[in-house]
């Protein structure tokens, strides 16, 4: 992945800059490694900084309405005040750290439609700031996220789309000012029951929030009721746990306390079933999602599930284009 640019700022003979990812994919909770290049122009200049970031596409509501912004969630210095001279070239290596909470664009190779991801490098000279075009980035799963979302398509969810909501939700730890909903149709087992159901994830280091909202805009929760169940899980859990079982239990769960809720009685709240309670302590996820990277979260997949997740996500393959509005 590569942008190539004059820095438009300083007019004729201006420095280009060419910023290089040695891989656009990554995992939540690892890091984009890459280079920017600088190349002197016909005279010296001064650079104040420079920094890249992650940018992405957020729904807001405004005045009742609706509406996607442009939104930097996460930046990452590369470089303080550097004189360049004219001529002379520069490459400056960067880690950039990716936030456990990033959302997922992509599933074995495929991206999700709705969603969208770019890396920005913005270089800062006395009295402007120069924006670089966007580089489309692909943040793959995590092994958990990547079980639970294999468990919907072999249960029978069809995929309808994904998108970034502003806002909180309640009872969930967050760090970041939005969060994703990845929504589905319902599967024809649970037909009668539920309509649609959005599940997002909110990841840490230890583990997974995973929250599912059942018929948001439909009737089978009372006005006033929460209309969603709250789980906690753990990393650890990714390969020890039928998923399958796990979210056709959460589903049922929440379809037997219909009769409750109608009949007045509270609405499911946060829910840290099984063996999944709490957070495991140790050292975190960065070794196990160092060591899957390579595989599934690099596009790679193999037999009975890949086939299905295609399925369930449809035939989208479109990798838009990340215009800046």
């Amino acid at each position: 992945m590569v942008f190539k640019k004059m820095l438009g700022a300083l007019g004729i003979g201006a420095p280009s800059v060419d910023t290089v990812l040695q891989n656009p994919n990554t995992r939540p909770g690892l890091a984009l490694t890459g280079q920017v290049n600088i190349t002197g122009g016909s005279h010296d200049v001064q650079l104040d900084q420079i920094t890249v970031s992650l940018v992405t596409r957020v729904e807001v509501e405004a005045g009742g309405e609706d509406h996607n912004a442009l939104a930097e969630f996460h930046r990452f210095p590369v470089s303080g005040g550097i004189h360049l001279r004219e001529g002379q070239q520069l490459s400056l290596p960067f880690q950039f750290p990716v936030p456990w909470e990033t959302p997922v664009t992509d599933l074995y190779g495929q991206r999700l439609h709705g969603m969208t991801m770019g890396l920005r490098t913005e270089v800062a000279i006395p009295g402007a700031i120069d924006r670089g075009d966007l580089d489309a980035v692909h943040i793959y799963p995590l092994p958990l996220q990547e079980r639970i979302l294999e468990a919907f398509a072999r249960l029978g969810f069809a995929f309808k789309g994904a998108d970034l909501e502003y806002g909180r939700l309640h009872g969930v730890p967050q760090t970041l000012p939005f969060y994703q909903e990845i929504e589905y149709y319902a599967a024809p087992q649970y037909a009668g029951g539920i309509n649609e159901v959005e599940l997002t994830f909110v990841a840490s280091e230890y583990g997974v929030d995973v929250v599912l909202e059942f018929d948001k805009r439909g009737g089978l929760f009372r006005p006033g009721h929460d209309s969603y169940g709250r789980y906690r899980v753990s990393h650890a859990d990714a390969d020890q746990v039928d998923w399958t079982a796990q979210v056709d239990a959460w589903v049922r769960q929440a379809l037997s306390q219909r009769q409750s809720l109608i009949g007045g009685y509270g609405a499911p709240g946060g829910h840290y079933g099984g063996h999944h309670g709490g957070h495991h302590g140790g050292s975190g996820m960065g070794g196990v999602v160092a060591g899957a990277v390579g595989g599934a979260a690099l596009g790679f997949a193999g037999g009975m599930i890949a086939g299905e997740v295609f399925d369930s996500f449809g035939d989208d393959d479109s990798g838009e284009e990340f215009e800046e509005e």
